[in-house]
């Protein structure tokens, strides 16, 4: 099944600015899904099991990495987010 994820970073630290750059350069490393990135959010597309492993690494990364974050997810399904 076709999945797509807008995915929105919120970090609660100073410099937020960086680590959303960070987060965005890491979800660019990953070349078996579509990632679209716009000023409020990226978008992630592809096969359900690929989408969701990304956004489950890339979220586990970022923990560990920058401490508490907030993410905002929306999971469209069946459909081409853009």
């Amino acid at each position: 099944m076709k999945l797509s994820v807008e995915l929105t970073l919120y970090p609660l630290q100073d410099e937020y600015l960086n680590i959303i750059k960070q987060t965005i350069d890491k979800l660019n490393t990953y070349s078996d899904i579509d990632i679209s990135t716009f000023p409020t959010a990226t978008i992630l597309i592809g096969d359900y099991d690929k989408v969701m492993a990304v956004v489950n690494e890339v979220v586990a990364w970022s923990f560990n990495n920058f401490g508490k974050c907030v993410f905002v997810a929306k999971f469209l399904p069946g459909y081409e987010a853009r």
